[in-house]
Protein backbone atom coordinates (compact mmCIF):
# COMPACT_ATOMS: atom_id res chain seq x y z
CA UNK A 1 0.00 0.00 0.00
CA UNK A 2 2.77 2.49 0.62
CA UNK A 3 3.71 2.43 -2.89
CA UNK A 4 0.43 2.13 -5.47
CA UNK A 5 0.21 2.72 -9.28
CA UNK A 6 -2.74 5.00 -8.48
CA UNK A 7 -4.25 6.65 -5.03
CA UNK A 8 -7.86 7.82 -5.65
CA UNK A 9 -8.57 10.75 -3.36
CA UNK A 10 -12.38 9.20 -1.82
CA UNK A 11 -14.02 6.00 -2.20
CA UNK A 12 -17.75 7.36 -3.09
CA UNK A 13 -19.58 5.73 -6.10
CA UNK A 14 -16.89 7.84 -8.51
CA UNK A 15 -13.98 6.50 -6.69
CA UNK A 16 -15.31 3.11 -6.38
CA UNK A 17 -15.99 2.93 -10.40
CA UNK A 18 -13.05 4.24 -10.73
CA UNK A 19 -11.30 1.27 -8.91
CA UNK A 20 -13.30 -1.16 -10.36
CA UNK A 21 -12.71 -0.29 -14.01
CA UNK A 22 -9.02 0.34 -13.94
CA UNK A 23 -8.11 -3.09 -11.93
CA UNK A 24 -10.75 -4.96 -14.72
CA UNK A 25 -8.80 -3.12 -17.47
CA UNK A 26 -5.46 -3.82 -15.97
CA UNK A 27 -5.56 -6.69 -13.51
CA UNK A 28 -2.77 -6.92 -11.25
CA UNK A 29 -2.39 -2.42 -11.27
CA UNK A 30 -1.92 -1.72 -7.85
CA UNK A 31 -5.15 1.22 -6.46
CA UNK A 32 -5.66 2.69 -3.23
CA UNK A 33 -8.78 4.24 -1.98
CA UNK A 34 -7.80 6.50 0.58
CA UNK A 35 -11.17 6.89 2.84
CA UNK A 36 -12.02 9.51 5.78
CA UNK A 37 -15.62 8.29 5.64
CA UNK A 38 -15.77 4.97 5.81
CA UNK A 39 -19.20 4.64 6.86
CA UNK A 40 -20.36 7.12 4.25
CA UNK A 41 -22.16 8.71 6.83
CA UNK A 42 -22.30 11.86 4.56
CA UNK A 43 -21.09 10.83 0.95
CA UNK A 44 -23.44 11.81 -1.70
CA UNK A 45 -23.21 8.50 -2.74
CA UNK A 46 -25.20 7.32 0.57
CA UNK A 47 -27.76 10.01 0.23
CA UNK A 48 -29.26 10.42 -3.48
CA UNK A 49 -32.20 10.32 -4.59
CA UNK A 50 -30.58 7.58 -7.42
CA UNK A 51 -32.58 8.07 -10.72
CA UNK A 52 -31.55 7.93 -13.88
CA UNK A 53 -32.73 9.79 -17.59
CA UNK A 54 -32.08 10.26 -20.41
CA UNK A 55 -33.47 14.12 -20.56
CA UNK A 56 -30.18 16.09 -20.96
CA UNK A 57 -29.50 18.77 -23.53
CA UNK A 58 -25.87 18.28 -23.67
CA UNK A 59 -25.35 15.14 -25.69
CA UNK A 60 -22.28 13.75 -23.65
CA UNK A 61 -24.65 13.46 -20.91
CA UNK A 62 -27.03 11.38 -22.54
CA UNK A 63 -24.09 8.87 -23.61
CA UNK A 64 -23.65 8.85 -20.45
CA UNK A 65 -26.76 7.76 -19.09
CA UNK A 66 -27.28 5.05 -22.37
CA UNK A 67 -24.13 3.51 -20.84
CA UNK A 68 -25.46 3.66 -17.05
CA UNK A 69 -29.00 2.18 -17.93
CA UNK A 70 -27.49 -0.72 -19.73
CA UNK A 71 -25.02 -1.30 -17.19
CA UNK A 72 -27.63 -1.38 -14.49
CA UNK A 73 -29.66 -3.71 -15.74
CA UNK A 74 -26.68 -6.14 -15.96
CA UNK A 75 -25.11 -5.18 -12.81
CA UNK A 76 -25.10 -8.68 -11.16
CA UNK A 77 -23.16 -9.82 -13.96
CA UNK A 78 -20.65 -6.95 -14.06
CA UNK A 79 -20.40 -6.72 -10.23
CA UNK A 80 -21.52 -9.53 -8.50
CA UNK A 81 -19.59 -11.89 -6.43
CA UNK A 82 -20.14 -15.31 -5.26
CA UNK A 83 -21.38 -14.32 -2.00
CA UNK A 84 -22.60 -11.07 -2.66
CA UNK A 85 -25.54 -10.76 -5.73
CA UNK A 86 -26.14 -7.48 -6.81
CA UNK A 87 -30.00 -6.41 -6.81
CA UNK A 88 -30.65 -2.85 -7.53
CA UNK A 89 -34.39 -3.10 -7.35
CA UNK A 90 -33.87 -1.30 -10.92
CA UNK A 91 -37.46 0.31 -12.14
CA UNK A 92 -38.12 2.29 -15.34
CA UNK A 93 -41.11 4.46 -15.16
CA UNK A 94 -39.31 7.20 -17.02
CA UNK A 95 -39.34 10.95 -16.39
CA UNK A 96 -41.89 13.19 -16.86
CA UNK A 97 -41.50 16.78 -17.44
CA UNK A 98 -44.09 19.50 -17.66
CA UNK A 99 -44.38 22.79 -19.44
CA UNK A 100 -46.68 26.01 -19.03
CA UNK A 101 -47.01 26.96 -22.66
CA UNK A 102 -44.19 29.49 -21.72
CA UNK A 103 -41.91 26.76 -21.68
CA UNK A 104 -42.88 24.26 -24.40
CA UNK A 105 -40.76 25.83 -26.84
CA UNK A 106 -37.44 24.91 -24.39
CA UNK A 107 -39.31 21.23 -24.11
CA UNK A 108 -39.14 21.04 -27.90
CA UNK A 109 -35.54 22.44 -27.74
CA UNK A 110 -34.53 19.62 -25.54
CA UNK A 111 -36.26 16.74 -27.08
CA UNK A 112 -34.71 17.16 -30.75
CA UNK A 113 -31.19 16.95 -28.86
CA UNK A 114 -32.31 13.92 -26.89
CA UNK A 115 -34.24 12.09 -30.31
CA UNK A 116 -30.88 13.01 -32.15
CA UNK A 117 -28.72 11.32 -29.62
CA UNK A 118 -31.07 8.26 -29.63
CA UNK A 119 -33.22 8.90 -26.47
CA UNK A 120 -36.57 7.32 -26.61
CA UNK A 121 -38.34 10.12 -25.44
CA UNK A 122 -41.93 11.35 -26.12
CA UNK A 123 -43.89 14.81 -26.31
CA UNK A 124 -47.73 13.92 -25.20
CA UNK A 125 -50.38 16.94 -25.07
CA UNK A 126 -52.88 17.32 -22.54
CA UNK A 127 -55.45 14.76 -24.19
CA UNK A 128 -52.75 12.29 -24.01
CA UNK A 129 -51.50 13.02 -20.54
CA UNK A 130 -54.92 12.82 -18.96
CA UNK A 131 -55.66 8.69 -20.04
CA UNK A 132 -52.15 7.68 -18.77
CA UNK A 133 -52.31 9.52 -15.48
CA UNK A 134 -55.63 10.31 -14.39
CA UNK A 135 -54.85 11.24 -11.07
CA UNK A 136 -52.15 14.29 -12.45
CA UNK A 137 -54.02 17.65 -12.85
CA UNK A 138 -52.62 18.96 -16.21
CA UNK A 139 -55.31 21.66 -16.73
CA UNK A 140 -52.13 24.54 -17.11
CA UNK A 141 -49.63 22.17 -18.92
CA UNK A 142 -48.97 22.67 -22.30
CA UNK A 143 -46.82 19.70 -22.82
CA UNK A 144 -45.22 17.07 -21.34
CA UNK A 145 -41.74 15.27 -22.44
CA UNK A 146 -42.08 11.61 -20.90
CA UNK A 147 -38.95 8.65 -20.80
CA UNK A 148 -40.71 5.52 -22.92
CA UNK A 149 -37.48 4.04 -21.59
CA UNK A 150 -34.03 3.96 -20.09
CA UNK A 151 -35.25 6.27 -17.32
CA UNK A 152 -35.91 5.59 -13.64
CA UNK A 153 -34.70 4.52 -10.45
CA UNK A 154 -32.59 2.29 -8.01
CA UNK A 155 -30.62 1.66 -5.41
CA UNK A 156 -27.32 4.09 -5.37
CA UNK A 157 -26.36 2.86 -2.26
CA UNK A 158 -26.36 -0.65 -3.40
CA UNK A 159 -24.34 0.12 -6.83
CA UNK A 160 -21.74 2.51 -4.87
CA UNK A 161 -20.77 -1.26 -1.97
CA UNK A 162 -21.08 -3.07 -5.13
CA UNK A 163 -18.15 -1.36 -6.99
CA UNK A 164 -16.60 -1.18 -3.77
CA UNK A 165 -16.69 -4.74 -3.05
CA UNK A 166 -16.06 -6.06 -6.86
CA UNK A 167 -12.76 -3.62 -6.84
CA UNK A 168 -11.40 -4.82 -3.65
CA UNK A 169 -12.27 -7.86 -4.92
CA UNK A 170 -9.92 -7.33 -7.81
CA UNK A 171 -6.77 -6.25 -5.58
CA UNK A 172 -8.11 -2.63 -4.71
CA UNK A 173 -6.66 -1.74 -1.02
CA UNK A 174 -8.63 1.32 0.69
CA UNK A 175 -7.34 3.24 3.62
CA UNK A 176 -9.26 4.75 5.72
CA UNK A 177 -7.02 8.21 6.17
CA UNK A 178 -7.15 11.61 4.88
CA UNK A 179 -5.35 13.28 2.72
CA UNK A 180 -4.26 16.11 3.49
CA UNK A 181 -1.79 17.79 0.91
CA UNK A 182 -0.34 16.97 -2.50
CA UNK A 183 3.82 17.23 -2.73
CA UNK A 184 4.14 18.01 -6.50
CA UNK A 185 5.99 20.21 -8.81
CA UNK A 186 4.95 22.19 -11.11
CA UNK A 187 4.35 19.35 -13.92
CA UNK A 188 3.47 15.83 -11.93
CA UNK A 189 2.18 14.65 -8.41
CA UNK A 190 4.55 13.36 -6.40
CA UNK A 191 2.42 12.05 -3.18
CA UNK A 192 0.12 12.17 -1.52
CA UNK A 193 0.23 13.40 2.32
CA UNK A 194 -1.97 11.60 4.94
CA UNK A 195 -3.30 12.66 8.25
CA UNK A 196 -1.84 9.81 9.96
CA UNK A 197 1.31 10.97 8.94
CA UNK A 198 2.42 8.99 6.31
CA UNK A 199 2.24 9.11 2.23
CA UNK A 200 2.02 7.40 -0.46
CA UNK A 201 4.08 8.14 -3.39
CA UNK A 202 2.18 6.79 -6.70
CA UNK A 203 2.60 7.08 -10.88
CA UNK A 204 -1.35 8.93 -10.94
CA UNK A 205 -3.56 10.82 -8.44
CA UNK A 206 -7.32 10.81 -8.79
CA UNK A 207 -9.40 13.56 -7.22
CA UNK A 208 -12.93 11.32 -6.51
CA UNK A 209 -13.54 13.65 -3.30
CA UNK A 210 -17.08 14.52 -4.49
CA UNK A 211 -18.29 18.10 -2.90
CA UNK A 212 -14.77 18.32 -1.17
CA UNK A 213 -13.63 17.87 -4.50
CA UNK A 214 -12.23 21.63 -4.76
CA UNK A 215 -10.27 21.17 -1.38
CA UNK A 216 -8.32 18.43 -2.88
CA UNK A 217 -7.81 20.35 -5.82
CA UNK A 218 -6.31 22.98 -4.15
CA UNK A 219 -3.66 20.98 -2.62
CA UNK A 220 -2.29 21.14 -5.49
CA UNK A 221 -2.75 24.63 -6.39
CA UNK A 222 -5.65 23.92 -9.05
CA UNK A 223 -8.47 26.41 -8.46
CA UNK A 224 -12.00 23.41 -9.23
CA UNK A 225 -15.13 25.05 -9.50
CA UNK A 226 -16.85 22.78 -7.18
CA UNK A 227 -19.19 23.54 -4.29
CA UNK A 228 -21.02 20.85 -1.33
CA UNK A 229 -24.50 22.41 -2.68
CA UNK A 230 -27.26 20.42 -0.07
CA UNK A 231 -30.14 19.20 -0.95
CA UNK A 232 -33.18 18.51 1.31
CA UNK A 233 -35.40 15.19 0.39
CA UNK A 234 -38.89 14.75 1.62
CA UNK A 235 -40.59 11.49 2.15
CA UNK A 236 -44.23 11.38 2.00
CA UNK A 237 -47.19 9.26 2.41
CA UNK A 238 -50.02 9.35 0.06
CA UNK A 239 -53.63 7.93 1.12
CA UNK A 240 -54.12 7.34 -2.73
CA UNK A 241 -52.04 5.38 -5.25
CA UNK A 242 -50.85 7.15 -8.46
CA UNK A 243 -50.52 4.42 -10.62
CA UNK A 244 -47.72 4.50 -12.88
CA UNK A 245 -46.13 6.88 -11.61
CA UNK A 246 -43.19 8.50 -12.72
CA UNK A 247 -40.00 10.69 -11.68
CA UNK A 248 -42.18 14.00 -12.18
CA UNK A 249 -40.67 17.53 -12.78
CA UNK A 250 -43.14 20.29 -12.08
CA UNK A 251 -42.66 23.56 -14.04
CA UNK A 252 -42.41 24.99 -10.80
CA UNK A 253 -39.32 23.26 -9.74
CA UNK A 254 -39.97 20.65 -7.44
CA UNK A 255 -39.68 16.88 -8.53
CA UNK A 256 -41.11 13.86 -7.06
CA UNK A 257 -41.38 9.98 -7.40
CA UNK A 258 -42.31 6.67 -5.87
CA UNK A 259 -39.76 5.14 -3.14
CA UNK A 260 -41.39 2.30 -2.16
CA UNK A 261 -44.74 2.78 -0.31
CA UNK A 262 -43.49 6.26 -0.09
CA UNK A 263 -43.01 8.98 -2.30
CA UNK A 264 -39.77 11.34 -2.14
CA UNK A 265 -39.66 14.88 -3.15
CA UNK A 266 -37.45 18.10 -3.32
CA UNK A 267 -36.94 21.33 -4.91
CA UNK A 268 -34.64 24.15 -5.22
CA UNK A 269 -33.33 25.45 -2.03
CA UNK A 270 -34.43 28.46 -0.13
CA UNK A 271 -30.69 29.05 1.31
CA UNK A 272 -28.11 28.09 -1.06
CA UNK A 273 -24.96 29.41 0.33
CA UNK A 274 -22.34 25.96 -0.32
CA UNK A 275 -20.99 23.83 2.63
CA UNK A 276 -24.23 24.32 4.54
CA UNK A 277 -24.92 21.78 7.68
CA UNK A 278 -25.27 18.45 6.34
CA UNK A 279 -29.52 18.42 8.01
CA UNK A 280 -32.30 18.98 6.33
CA UNK A 281 -34.02 22.15 5.68
CA UNK A 282 -37.39 22.08 6.79
CA UNK A 283 -38.46 25.45 6.30
CA UNK A 284 -38.19 23.93 2.33
CA UNK A 285 -41.65 22.22 3.74
CA UNK A 286 -44.28 25.35 3.89
CA UNK A 287 -48.16 25.68 3.02
CA UNK A 288 -46.74 26.90 -0.70
CA UNK A 289 -44.82 23.60 -1.30
CA UNK A 290 -47.72 21.84 -0.42
CA UNK A 291 -50.21 24.25 -2.30
CA UNK A 292 -48.12 23.31 -5.48
CA UNK A 293 -47.82 19.49 -5.11
CA UNK A 294 -51.69 19.67 -4.11
CA UNK A 295 -52.42 21.49 -7.39
CA UNK A 296 -50.57 19.15 -9.76
CA UNK A 297 -51.31 15.87 -7.92
CA UNK A 298 -54.98 16.74 -5.58
CA UNK A 299 -54.45 13.41 -3.92
CA UNK A 300 -51.54 15.14 -1.95
CA UNK A 301 -53.86 17.49 -0.54
CA UNK A 302 -53.91 15.09 1.75
CA UNK A 303 -50.29 13.75 2.52
CA UNK A 304 -48.19 13.47 5.45
CA UNK A 305 -44.35 14.23 5.74
CA UNK A 306 -42.62 11.14 7.13
CA UNK A 307 -39.01 12.34 7.56
CA UNK A 308 -37.07 13.88 5.61
CA UNK A 309 -33.09 14.15 4.83
CA UNK A 310 -30.31 15.94 3.49
CA UNK A 311 -27.41 15.20 0.85
CA UNK A 312 -24.67 17.48 -1.00
CA UNK A 313 -24.71 17.81 -4.60
CA UNK A 314 -20.96 18.31 -5.76
CA UNK A 315 -22.50 21.37 -7.77
CA UNK A 316 -19.99 22.31 -10.54
CA UNK A 317 -20.72 26.71 -10.56
CA UNK A 318 -19.15 27.57 -14.05
CA UNK A 319 -21.48 24.87 -15.74
CA UNK A 320 -23.01 22.01 -13.96
CA UNK A 321 -20.79 19.51 -15.93
CA UNK A 322 -18.81 17.04 -14.35
CA UNK A 323 -15.13 17.58 -15.27
CA UNK A 324 -13.73 13.83 -16.01
CA UNK A 325 -9.69 13.35 -17.11
CA UNK A 326 -6.26 15.03 -16.86
CA UNK A 327 -5.20 18.58 -15.45
CA UNK A 328 -3.42 19.75 -18.60
CA UNK A 329 -0.35 20.93 -16.41
CA UNK A 330 -0.04 18.58 -13.81
CA UNK A 331 -0.75 15.07 -16.12
CA UNK A 332 -0.94 13.00 -13.76
CA UNK A 333 -3.76 14.42 -11.70
CA UNK A 334 -6.94 13.17 -12.87
CA UNK A 335 -10.59 14.65 -11.61
CA UNK A 336 -13.59 13.13 -11.77
CA UNK A 337 -15.60 15.55 -10.11
CA UNK A 338 -19.20 18.09 -10.45
CA UNK A 339 -21.72 15.63 -11.53
CA UNK A 340 -24.40 18.34 -10.22
CA UNK A 341 -27.13 16.25 -9.14
CA UNK A 342 -26.13 13.47 -11.67
CA UNK A 343 -23.50 11.73 -10.37
CA UNK A 344 -24.88 8.20 -9.38
CA UNK A 345 -26.10 7.72 -13.24
CA UNK A 346 -23.30 8.49 -14.72
CA UNK A 347 -20.75 6.64 -12.51
CA UNK A 348 -20.47 3.80 -14.29
CA UNK A 349 -19.46 5.57 -17.21
CA UNK A 350 -17.29 8.40 -16.10
CA UNK A 351 -15.62 5.71 -14.21
CA UNK A 352 -14.60 3.34 -17.97
CA UNK A 353 -14.28 6.59 -19.37
CA UNK A 354 -11.84 8.23 -16.75
CA UNK A 355 -9.69 4.38 -16.29
CA UNK A 356 -9.42 4.35 -20.14
CA UNK A 357 -7.79 7.90 -20.44
CA UNK A 358 -5.44 6.96 -17.07
CA UNK A 359 -4.41 3.68 -19.07
CA UNK A 360 -4.75 4.48 -22.75
CA UNK A 361 -4.37 8.11 -23.13
CA UNK A 362 -7.98 8.27 -24.12
CA UNK A 363 -12.04 7.11 -23.67
CA UNK A 364 -12.57 4.96 -26.68
CA UNK A 365 -15.61 3.44 -25.16
CA UNK A 366 -17.51 6.48 -24.97
CA UNK A 367 -16.57 10.22 -26.26
CA UNK A 368 -16.06 12.48 -23.21
CA UNK A 369 -13.79 15.17 -23.87
CA UNK A 370 -15.40 18.14 -24.26
CA UNK A 371 -15.83 17.35 -20.10
CA UNK A 372 -12.27 17.86 -20.01
CA UNK A 373 -10.74 20.52 -17.24
CA UNK A 374 -9.22 22.65 -20.33
CA UNK A 375 -12.56 24.38 -20.98
CA UNK A 376 -12.27 25.93 -17.19
CA UNK A 377 -9.36 27.16 -18.56
CA UNK A 378 -10.30 28.88 -21.35
CA UNK A 379 -13.50 29.25 -20.15
CA UNK A 380 -15.90 27.65 -22.35
CA UNK A 381 -18.72 26.27 -20.62
CA UNK A 382 -20.76 22.92 -21.20
CA UNK A 383 -24.24 24.47 -19.82
CA UNK A 384 -26.57 21.59 -18.94
CA UNK A 385 -30.15 23.02 -18.94
CA UNK A 386 -32.14 20.54 -17.04
CA UNK A 387 -30.89 20.44 -13.87
CA UNK A 388 -33.39 19.35 -11.40
CA UNK A 389 -33.39 20.96 -7.98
Amino acid sequence: MNHPDVVIVGSGVMGAATAYWLTRLQPGLRVTLVESDTRYAQASSSLSASSIRQQFTCPVNIRLSQFGIAFLREADEHLGLPDHPVDLGLQEPGYLYLAQPEQAAALHTAHQIQTSAGADVALLGQDELRPRYPWLNVDDVALGSLGLSGEGWFDGPALHQAFLRKAMAQGVQRLHDRVVGLDHTDTHIRAVRLASGGSLSCRQVVNAAGPWGAEVAAMAGVQLPIEAARRTVFVLSCPEPLPGCPLLIDPSGWWLRPEGRFLISGAEPLLSAPGLPLEPDWSEWNDTQWASLAHRIPALAALRVERAWAGYYEMNSFDHNAVIGPHPALGNLFFINGFSGHGMQHAAGAGLALAEWMLQGKSTTMAVDELGFERLLHNRPLRELQVIG
